[in-house]
């Protein structure tokens, strides 16, 4: 009867002993799955960018780099373009050409605000409109005539036919009001908040965006000179410089080149002088050697061009005409077409007081006396050296041109534009040829032939510009022109 009892007595103690083991091995499961997860690394006070107090947060209504590079992130455009300059949707969803001058384009309807509205086509009309009035977009958008819209479709009526137009809308799209703050209002990554006086950028993580910088500090840095200071000892953490002054010898910080669209190229006289002969603009454009102008006048930040085009823009490739270096016994052989006597080979170069376009036309002095030509540099400040073109007084000058991102030539081309000086149309061809290519009346190769055989201006090199950042700022730099913080998502500052 004891042994029993004994008996019993153990199997209750095994029994309850089993109970609260398994009792314990659910507890710890319980707390093992609902153990939260590391919570993801962020940064709201290190990251800072330069902004001019002064001038407007409104991307239509901003004068300075300084405040329309913090517009790519606050605000998405139509379309973006890639580094080739291949437009991509973006809130638009598609396009297409209804004739040669009228582009429709499909609006994604689902699309907010980072203040919770409604994005629709009000919006977009909206902002295409306020984008043609503007200091940043307005040059670029005169093509159109007028914009008016369908119940899911924006209409673009322009002035002229240009296939690749689409290009253009890159501009901000913003609502038609501001936010509860007086802030500008975009569905881009980030949004303009105030934090106590200052302004900052908030990341809109609405858009499963979820960077490690959630936080953008704008310090207020108007002036060029105080920008390049202040990126160079990490007093900003980030800037885009143009390189429109000789800077990039003075950056310390880290560094990437971008490819702009700044067209640099001699203007040629062909209404007299020796340049009036097409032998001689051909004997010129053979005699540069491209490559080394872009390596030493422009110190790297630049690329030779080997078409009129954008070396970036596929197009470029297929209308390739000019040798990175130069061909000496070709340009020799093109004078000695022209009949023009030794004595008269005199060229002289128009330059104003630009550190890089100066060092341009001294290295273009000796590579055109290699050619057999007699040079001079006709030094001025920019208020004589913009007299002199507009007055045709000059054989060559040195010029650079901001060209749009449809790639139009039209400010070569057009009479009332920019850079017209110096191509006498009544006399050329290729103006005509350039005209009935962008009306889809001919194909390219007309209007190249007529360019390469007339030479009515002489492109040299597109320039690049830089992204300089503090070397304490972590993460593959992928940013490009017009996308200066493609991948900001991945940047940090982690050790």
């Amino acid at each position: 009867m004891k042994k029993r009892y004994i008996a019993a007595f153990l199997a209750i103690v095994i029994l309850i002993t089993g109970f609260t083991a398994c009792s314990s091995r659910r507890k710890t499961q319980q707390i093992t799955t609902s153990t939260p997860a590391t919570a993801k690394i962020t940064d709201d006070t290190t990251f800072k960018l330069s902004y001019t107090q002064s001038d407007s947060l409104d991307p239509f209504k901003a004068k300075t780099q300084n405040n329309q590079v913090l517009a790519s992130l606050v605000f998405e455009s139509l379309f973006d373009l890639d580094e080739s300059y291949q437009p991509v949707a973006n809130i638009a969803t598609g396009y297409q050409y209804t004739d040669a001058s009228t582009i429709k384009i499909a609006i994604n309807p689902q699309l907010t605000f980072t203040d919770g509205s409604a994005l629709d086509i009000e919006d977009v009309v909206y902002s295409i409109e306020r984008a043609m009035d503007s200091p940043a977009y307005g040059s670029a958008l005169s093509i159109i005539s007028y914009v008016s819209s369908d119940k899911s479709n924006v209409i673009l009526h322009l002035k002229k036919p240009d296939p690749y137009a689409v290009n253009l809308l890159t501009f901000p799209i913003t609502g038609i009001k501001n936010d509860k703050d007086g802030y500008p209002v975009g569905n881009g990554r980030y949004y303009y908040k105030s934090s106590g006086t200052k302004t900052v950028l908030k990341a809109n993580t609405s858009k499963d965006f979820e960077p490690y910088i959630t936080t953008i500090n704008l310090v207020n840095i108007a002036a060029a000179d105080s920008i390049d200071n202040a990126v160079n000892i990490g007093n900003i953490s980030y800037a885009f410089r143009d390189l429109s002054s000789s800077v990039s010898k003075r950056m310390s910080c880290a560094k990437k080149s971008v490819d702009m669209n700044n067209l640099v190229f001699l203007g040629v006289n062909s209404y007299a002088g020796i340049t009036a002969d097409a032998n001689i603009r051909k004997a010129i454009s053979l005699a540069a050697d491209r490559s080394v102008l872009a390596q030493s006048a422009y110190s790297g930040y630049a690329t030779a061009a080997h078409s009129i085009f954008n070396p970036a823009w596929p197009l470029s490739d297929e209308t390739k005409m000019f040798s990175a270096t130069a061909d000496i016994s070709t340009a020799k052989q093109a004078v000695a077409q022209s009949k023009t006597e030794p004595d008269k080979l005199k060229l002289s170069i128009l330059v104003n007081k630009n550190a890089n376009r100066l060092a341009a036309a001294n290295l273009l002095k000796g590579q055109l006396e290699a050619a057999g030509f007699k040079v001079t540099i006709d030094k001025q400040d920019y208020k004589s050296y913009k007299r002199k073109i507009e007055n045709t007084e000059f054989d060559l000058y040195i010029g650079e041109i901001k060209l749009s991102d449809d790639m139009s030539l039209y400010p070569f081309f057009d009479k009332n534009a920019d850079a017209r000086y110096g191509i006498n149309s009544e006399k050329l061809t290729v103006e005509n040829e350039y005209i009935k290519y962008m009306e889809g009346n001919k194909n390219i190769g007309k209007f190249i032939l007529a360019f390469n055989e007339e030479m009515p201006f002489v492109p040299l090199l597109y320039k690049k510009g830089m992204i300089c950042y503090t070397k304490a700022l972590k993460g593959d730099m992928q940013g490009y022109y017009g996308n200066f913080f493609s991948n900001i998502e991945s940047w940090n500052f982690n050790s």
